[in-house]
């Protein structure tokens, strides 16, 4: 008996509704398509086959809806999604470990020394201090907003709750009041973790191993669908795997369960470490403790920084970072978590416990009560933030570009690269020290040499590591087809970091800034507020403005190109034909050059018009880590003529921060209630939420950790079946649209061997060499790729995959490592035929199966499939 063969559609972003993919259309005179048949899975992962297929079809078309697992109805999951949004940093944080050019196919065999080792090792070091630095903003909200400047009540009653008890009695004397500040970020983080907690299934989801079931011989005239088919037995056994050539093939990949709670736990207790420090931090500098306070203050000191220590060095060691199933905590779990539970009650108590008399009281720094009714009173200090929360802010700030600039050099250019950065981090602590006379034997630096003029020329060196050679190619490697080299010369990982540390950085100081203003109860007349952000939000509000400039020029420079592009196309359209064209072929011309530009102006200069922006955030990364270390403000508290317009951009980028937050959670809310924010908008998120949460356990889940496992055990499960089973297929077809083809991919490296012989890949709208290619070579690169054209090669044949692309979709291009790349003619004319009204439309990026090209593609291919002829040898016509 010979079967159908089984197209499995898997739509790509946008939560595209099944019956749009089966392409069901209404019945004449009804007015929506009849609704699409659930054949497996449930309402957020499901199968749908048409309501008209039938047993004896041919071909049987099935469509894979998983838009569930990132939009999902809405109002509810509109909701979460835009409270997940919020987490966008982190999810970009997490990207960055994929985008290693340097990854070993066996994730087992990386070593922590190695350049793909100590890569993810900074990579996760980083994502670690983003955690850092939400505890540190919520700490400053709490601690130093609310429980040290709010000294009166008028203050206190714009915080929501009764938190007036703050300003009077017992509470309000010595660092008690910090005490309470610490409820924030503490309840933040336990929040965080709750609902990280909640997504672990997403991990824990494994793939159902199908056993084969043997094939009945058939007698030669058992099939009336045309010749017999040979006598088959069961399938031969599965030959012994030899060393994975792309890591997707590790059987892990997409089930790190374990991986996750382990890394989440050193997240959220450094998270708490980081809060705790800053008011102890403050309470020791100020006031040295001595006797009972000195007794508890140094174990708590001595529990805190272990914990810091041991995630620090955790995240080098194989033990957490190797994904391996479901794995438990274990005792070193448990100790971070009571080392981190004893230092926050030794904190607490630090806190709680009369000042001492070995320094300055905390109460002596404190604003008086009258600064909450005139920050002009003479007991008010110019700065009213707690004592060192500045320095700690700049110091955070400055490592993390510098360990982004060690992520980047060590990316491109391996270990040796190490030597820039590391240089410049001694000389700033040097110099810093120099500069405070804090080094021994040394006189102090001269008041003239202002310490930016140090950190510039510092942070410049370690740019140099930026710019050494590139790691050879690999030998014998053929040379790239235009436009398919490595994204950013190789330093992917700190471009996507870097873009995720700047939104991190303008969510804090926009929630400070917004804070801020709320406890002012809006503008002070007198322009001295009684609530003072920190000083770093200020610079936080220039910068801001300056990026905003860059970011207003790449676009500039963008559509110039755009225009330039479509005028060629144009050209180009108008040239083919030879003969004059009429008004109405002019026009249509134009319509078609205007996809067509825009698919070169994404696959040809997107990539390189990002990098530049990347490379003047670096620069105004620098200069802005330079003026927190300063320590200046940038401008007076009663500026004049130029100050004042200083003043006044870094006040409007401080509003436009405080914004921001606010309008990424509204467009999360939208991205799935309008097509154009949609399709822009949803891309970059659903693109974001592909990969495993490997870097930061806190980012959002990845919704690939389910559909993977169920499209492999889909496929395999029904390749299985035995042939009188109604439900058994000859063939599969996996037709992959968009990022679908990205999870196809992934679906076919995981499969078994047995199941790929009946296996061909359809792609369509294909990003696997132009984006994923380049800024994921680890995975897609030119010698990652043909590991996935090998996976369905049979025995002497060619690659069983066929690639659909048109020159007018900006997300789809040419695959050379499969079968066949063709190209689909869009339109289909320029003038309606036969009859028709209606020009036939432009689908750009939509519409593949729907292409004459398609079809005949689709019988050829299903002809081999259910034929069980052998694909064409190599070489052969």
């Amino acid at each position: 008996m010979i079967g159908p063969v089984l197209e499995l559609r898997v739509p790509g972003v946008s939560n595209t509704p099944p019956g749009q993919v089966l392409g069901l259309r209404p019945a004449p005179g009804a007015d929506a398509p009849p609704p699409p048949r659930l054949v497996a899975g449930g309402a957020a992962t499901g199968f749908y086959r048409s309501p008209a297929a039938e047993p004896g079809d041919p071909v049987v078309v099935e469509a894979y809806s998983w838009g569930q697992l990132t939009s999902g109805p809405r109002t509810a999951r509109d909701v979460e999604r835009a409270l997940w949004t919020l987490l966008l940093p982190f999810t970009l944080a997490n990207v960055a470990l994929h985008a290693r050019p340097t990854i070993p196919a066996d994730p087992g065999a990386e070593r922590w020394n190695s350049s793909s080792g100590v890569t993810a090792w900074f990579i996760r070091l980083f994502c670690l201090s983003l955690t850092g630095t939400l505890a540190l903003t919520l700490t400053a909200v709490g601690v130093d907003l609310v429980g040290w400047q709010c000294v009166d009540e008028d203050c206190l009653r714009r915080v929501p709750g009764p938190w007036e008890f703050l300003g009077q009695g017992w509470w309000s004397e010595g660092a008690r009041a910090l005490a309470v500040g610490l409820l924030l970020p503490l309840g933040a983080l336990t929040l965080l973790g709750l609902v990280s907690w909640r997504t672990y299934q997403y991990e824990a989801q494994m793939p159902a191993e199908p056993t084969p079931v043997p094939r009945v011989p058939q007698p030669p005239d058992a099939s009336a669908d045309g010749p017999a088919q040979p006598e088959a037995g069961p399938d031969p056994p599965e030959p012994p795997s030899g060393p994975p050539g792309n890591p997707l093939q590790d059987r892990a990949f997409w089930n790190g369960e374990g991986q996750l709670r382990r890394g989440a736990v050193l997240h959220l207790c450094t998270g708490v470490v980081v809060a705790a420090a800053v008011p102890l931090g403050a309470v020791l500098a100020m006031d040295p403790p001595r006797g009972v306070r000195a007794a508890l203050a140094w174990p708590t000191v001595a529990a805190l920084v272990a914990v810091v220590v041991v995630a620090v060095v955790a995240l080098a060691r194989p033990g957490l970072t190797r994904r391996a199933g479901a794995t438990p905590l274990g005792r070193r779990s448990g100790t971070v978590i009571v080392l981190t539970a004893a230092g926050l009650a030794g904190t607490v108590l630090v806190l709680l416990l009369p000042d001492g008399a070995a320094g300055t009281p905390l109460a002596d720094l404190r604003p008086a009560p009258d600064c909450g009714r005139s920050a002009a009173a003479p007991t008010c200090p110019a700065d009213r933030s707690l004592p060192g929360l500045d320095w700690i802010v700049a110091w955070l700030g400055t490592g993390q570009l510098l360990l982004l600039v060690a992520i980047g050099a060590v990316a491109r250019s391996g270990r040796r690269a190490l030597a820039a950065p590391a240089a410049a981090t001694l000389l700033l602590v040097l110099g810093f020290a120099w500069s405070t006379g804090w080094l021994p034997g040394v006189p102090p630096a001269p008041t003239v040499l202002e310490f930016w003029t140090v950190v510039v020329p510092v942070v410049a060196l370690a740019a140099a590591g930026l710019l050494l050679p590139r790691v050879p190619a690999p030998v014998g490697q053929q040379p790239l087809p235009p436009h398919t080299d490595l994204a950013w010369g190789g330093r992917a990982p700190a471009v996507i970091a870097g873009l995720g540390w700047m939104l991190c950085v303008s969510y804090s100081a926009g929630l400070l800034h917004w804070v801020t203003g709320r406890l002012n109860g809006g503008p002070v007349p007198d322009g001295l507020s009684p609530v003072a952000s920190p000083v770093p939000v200020m610079w936080a509000g220039l910068a801001c403005a300056g990026a905003l400039l860059a970011l207003a020029a790449t676009v500039g420079r963008a559509g110039l190109l755009y225009l330039r592009l479509r005028r060629h196309e144009y050209a180009q359209a108008t040239a083919r034909t030879g003969t004059p064209l009429s008004a109405h072929e002019l026009r249509r011309c134009r319509e078609v050059s205007t996809w067509r530009a825009l698919h070169r102006l994404v696959g040809e200069h997107a990539v390189r018009l990002v990098g530049s922006y990347a490379a003047v955030s670096l620069a105004l990364a620098a200069l802005a880590c330079a003026a927190l270390l300063s320590r200046d403000p940038p401008h007076p508290e009663e500026p004049t003529d130029g100050a004042a317009v200083i003043e006044w951009i870094s006040e409007m980028g401080g509003r436009l921060l405080g914004w921001l937050p606010v309008l990424i959670a509204t467009v999360g809310l939208m991205v799935y209630r309008n097509d154009l924010v949609r399709r822009s908008v949803g891309v970059v998120w659903d693109v974001g939420t592909f990969w495993p949460r490997a870097a930061h356990p806190l980012a959002p889940p990845s919704y690939a950790e389910r559909a993977v496992p169920e499209l492999q055990t889909r496929t395999a499960g029904l390749l299985a079946l035995a042939e009188h089973d109604p439900r058994a297929v000859d063939g599969i077809i996996l037709s992959g649209h968009s990022q679908g083809t990205v999870i196809c991919a992934a679906v076919i490296l995981q499969l078994p061997a047995r199941s790929r012989r009946r296996i061909w890949f359809f792609s369509y709208g294909c990003q696997l060499t132009r984006l994923y290619g380049r800024v994921f070579p680890g995975y897609f690169g030119p010698d990652r790729l043909p590991v996935l054209a090998e996976a369905l090669t049979p025995p002497g044949g060619r690659a069983r995959w066929t690639n659909f692309w048109r020159d007018t979709d900006p997300l789809g291009w040419p695959v050379t490592a499969g079968e066949r790349d063709l190209s689909v003619r869009d339109p289909e004319a320029l003038h309606p035929s036969g009859g028709e009204v209606a020009d036939p439309p432009i689908r750009n990026h939509s519409g593949y199966p729907e292409a004459p090209e398609f079809h005949r593609e689709r019988s050829r291919v299903a002809w081999l499939l259910r034929r069980g002829v052998p694909a064409p040898r190599a070489g052969s016509g």
